[in-house]
């Protein structure tokens, strides 16, 4: 009996729907992408109404030769792709790259990977959507008519190997002006007048009145008029002066969306959003729990807020037989998302079983994959719990003479509701059973002094919301996005918050300076609607792109002749110590560099780290032909390399040092070093001899128990040995 053909994206998803079908179905991967526009050429006939020229790429052949021959044996063949314009994309793409017959074709697509959701699209075959994949195409086209028109641009006017996109430019302009705000920003002084009172416990509180008015937060300006406020306050008597209680209701989260995934894993593990979704994928693909692989999550891009039936049925019973029928609604909740152009017909992000917790899987799953599905699956369950009734107490305490009032809250929870099942709400203060009137003792008062603090640098999860709110890119590009700025070198991660570099400063302010309409972002926002437009079959694709194109490409023409390079060459006094020609500083793909003006006859450079010209230069010689040895800086920090260059190519690395001896080899250093995506490690400065390395500053105190390396942590300072739990609070 000839088998049924059914082709998904990976591998992974192949053996999890295997299981599900018999024998009589031969399940392969096309292993993404089977045809894409070249690497080598723009690919786009700008003449001819923008008609794409597609190849199949070298690393897809082995896989689409596979196919044809198993096409060629079936009567169906099933693309079972994702339900998204990239998976309609692949399908169509598979029919032209297999050259399959009209007949044979069927389009079947699931959100989750499940025994019933797989057979029920097998028995429901559709045509494949060609609005989603002219969606899809308009973008992919776009794409690349910004990144291989402007990004040459790039390399003429600021410097070789840089690169621009149409989203990835905006997602870079919001972290430069961010940078902007924090450098502009001049801090102001403010005071805080904080009272310690003590009945049974110790409780805080601050001055938040004097003589009946409120004080905001910069009423306190300086220390004179702190230190006055305190010297009323000495050896005055204390008393409760009024208590007041309301009952709170606190309302479940809503289910996940894909940006809400990425915000909730960057907020609760620092995860990035790169990392959130290859762990999602990998949940969504299937996992093997025992009893064979499973798929445990629903499909994880989606902007959908929307929870099936199946889904809200059994989270209601799961609820009311754990917890009781006080824990669940009288009618489930239904919750719409606000984002514009989603897609209700999608589901929100959530398990494929209410009844596979957590702990009963948390031996099949590593360790991040555990954390992600226990927060999807809880907030999903939580989504349809009943809201948690807290008691809000606040609490004022005057002195003697009722001129200055201290204020704290705390809160009482009266009903667990959802916070039985997901923990997003902190009691922080629990105050006295107290009466009105009565006497309050004081046993400490202070003033504190504060500055008001700029605004923070975007993480993944600030980023993401902030493209949201504004209307750019959509679920499947927000981890791409932040990926591609930080992998261009427009971006680092420090302290996972997200901080341009030089060159990205650079690139920002040239693209908003000449090209101001890529980078703007309504422009943008607008692009996504006319996308989602195409994909709901109310616009064509063509003109969208045409209307783009045409001004673009006229002002591309007249930048060209504009726009200098040399405008960002600055002049120095230096001379230079190999020719004695003036220097001057250039700009380079990974930040500026003092060269010689006499290039290409000299070719001297050095880093503007250098005090001096003399600095320039170390005390060694060279091991390889006995030149002297230069200090310079490249992408991943500074090294030393022989001034004979290129003759001689001997470089050593000369990272900042910590002053920790290398535990393994007992003989180099630790020192600062980046990775090539510019996270900062810890590592051996006797590499490739030694490859140790830690993530965490280390210290030169050793560990009290085991006598390991003890390193830094953001709030904390630990052993580097994972076996040992020593830990104390960082000061």
């Amino acid at each position: 009996m000839t088998k049924k053909l059914i082709i998904v994206e990976s591998p992974t998803k192949a053996k999890t729907i295997s299981k599900f079908l018999g024998k009589d179905w031969d399940v392969q991967s096309s292993f993404g992408h089977v045809r894409d526009l070249p690497k080598s050429d723009l690919g786009i006939d700008v003449e001819n109404d923008f008609v794409p020229k597609y190849v199949i790429p070298t690393k897809a052949r082995k896989a689409v030769n596979l196919l044809k021959k198993k096409a060629e044996k079936v009567k169906e063949v099933y693309l079972s792709t994702d339900e998204d314009r990239e998976g309609e994309a692949i399908a169509l793409n598979l029919t032209e790259a297999l050259k399959l017959k009209e007949e044979v074709i069927r389009r079947v697509a699931f959100h989750e990977i499940t025994a019933t959701a797989v057979k029920e699209a097998i028995d429901s075959p559709r045509e494949i959507d060609l609005n989603l994949v002219d969606a899809q195409q308009a973008r992919r086209i776009l794409d690349r008519l910004v990144g291989y028109k402007l990004s040459p641009w790039l390399w003429k006017k600021v410097a070789k190997g840089l690169s621009a996109g149409r989203v990835q430019s905006v997602a870079l302009r919001l972290v430069v002006e961010r940078e902007r705000e924090i450098q502009a920003f001049k801090p102001e002084e403010y005071w805080k007048i904080v009272a310690e009172f003590v009945r049974g416990d110790k409780y805080p509180a601050n001055l938040v009145a004097i003589d009946g008015k409120n004080l905001d937060k910069m009423a306190i300006k300086d220390a004179a008029r702190a230190e006055a406020i305190l010297a009323d306050l000495k050896n005055s008597k204390y008393h409760i002066s009024r208590i007041e209680k309301k009952d709170e209701t606190k309302n479940p989260p809503s289910p996940l969306t894909t940006s809400l995934l990425q915000q909730e894993a960057n907020r609760r593990f620092g995860y990035s959003s790169k990392q959130t979704m290859m762990i999602a994928q990998q949940l969504y693909e299937g996992i093997e729990v025992g009893g064979g692989q499973e798929g445990l999550i629903t499909y994880m891009r989606t902007d959908s807020q929307n929870l099936s039936q199946k889904f809200l049925e059994e989270a209601r019973d799961y609820v009311k037989q754990k917890f009781g029928g006080d824990y669940i609604p009288e009618k489930a909740r239904l919750y719409r998302t606000k984002s514009k152009g989603a897609q209700e017909a999608h589901e929100a992000i959530r398990p494929t079983e209410v009844s596979r917790t957590p702990e009963s899987i948390k031996d099949f799953l590593e360790a991040k994959q555990y954390r992600l599905y226990k927060m999807i699956w809880e907030r999903s369950v939580a989504s349809q719990m009943t809201a948690a009734k807290v008691a809000v107490t606040n609490l004022y305490i005057n002195d003697k003479s009722d001129k200055y009032t201290f204020g704290v809250n705390g809160a009482i929870i009266k009903f667990l509701g959802y916070l039985a099942v997901y923990q997003n709400y902190s009691i922080n203060t629990i105050l006295p059973d107290c009466q009105e009137g009565e006497a309050a003792d004081l046993q400490n008062v202070q003033s504190q002094q504060n500055f008001t603090k700029p605004p923070a640098r975007y993480s993944d999860a600030g980023l993401v919301r902030q493209l949201e709110k504004r209307g750019i890119g959509r679920p499947s590009t927000y981890a791409p996005i932040i990926s591609t700025i930080i992998e261009r070198n427009y971006v680092r991660r420090e302290e996972k918050r997200l901080q341009p570099t030089e060159i990205g400063f650079v690139v920002n302010d040239r693209l908003v300076e000449h090209f101001p309409q890529i980078v703007d972002y309504g422009f943008t926002a607008q692009m996504e609607e006319d996308f989602d437009n195409i994909a709901d079959g109310d616009q064509k694709w063509q003109p969208v792109i045409k209307n783009f194109y045409d001004p673009f490409a006229l002002l591309l023409e007249k930048k060209y002749s504009e726009v200098s390079k040399d405008e960002l060459i600055e002049q120095t006094d230096v001379k230079c110590e190999k020719c004695g020609g003036p220097m001057i500083i250039k700009m380079a793909r990974f930040g500026k560099f003092m060269a010689c003006a006499n290039f290409p006859e000299c070719r001297f450079t050095k880093s503007l780290d250098d005090d001096s010209s003399e600095s320039a230069y170390l005390e060694e010689k060279c091991p390889d032909c006995g030149g002297r040895l230069m200090n310079k800086q490249g992408r991943f920090g500074k090294f030393a390399a022989c001034e004979n260059y290129p003759e001689c190519k001997f470089t050593r690395n000369t990272a900042a040092k910590t002053g920790v001896k290398c535990p393994e080899c007992d003989k180099g250093e630790l020192a600062q070093k980046r990775t090539k995506r510019g996270r900062i490690f810890y590592g051996c400065d006797n590499y490739p001899n030694c490859k140790f390395a830690l993530w965490d500053k280390p210290l030169t105190d050793k560990c009290p128990k085991c006598k390991s390396i003890l390193v830094e942590k953001k709030n904390e300072i630990k052993c580097s040995n994972t076996e040992c739990d020593y830990s104390m609070p960082k000061e």
